[in-house]
């Protein structure tokens, strides 16, 4: 640790400490946001791979699934977001259609 602080205190390497490209990210950050369409991929078989061992031979015990709730978090708010886009979009899609039919009806 007293390396480290030795480090900080040169100061060609001062910049570190205030420079964002350095900072840690934040663990709320860490993971990708990904909306409900896709929670399937959590307990689906095809996306499950049991390892048995890692990149470099060594036996390992554990599946592909640990890794995916690792790297991606299911967001509440973009999917409400995306229900209700559909919604509005199927809503002025029925509009037209009753609109065109009308149209016809007319004619």
């Amino acid at each position: 640790m007293s390396s480290q602080e030795e480090i900080l205190s040169d100061g060609r390497f001062s910049c570190i400490t205030r420079d964002p490209r350095f900072w840690e990210m934040p663990e709320k950050q860490r993971k990708i946001k990904i909306d409900k369409r896709f929670r399937a991929m959590f307990h689906d078989k095809k996306f499950k791979l049991k390892y048995t061992v890692d990149k470099r031979g060594r036996p390992v015990n554990y599946t592909s699934t640990e890794d995916l709730r690792k790297f991606y978090a299911l967001s509440e708010s973009d999917s409400d977001l995306s229900e209700n886009d559909s919604k509005e979009h199927t809503e002025k899609k029925i509009k037209k259609k009753k609109a065109k039919s009308k149209r016809e009806a007319d004619s």
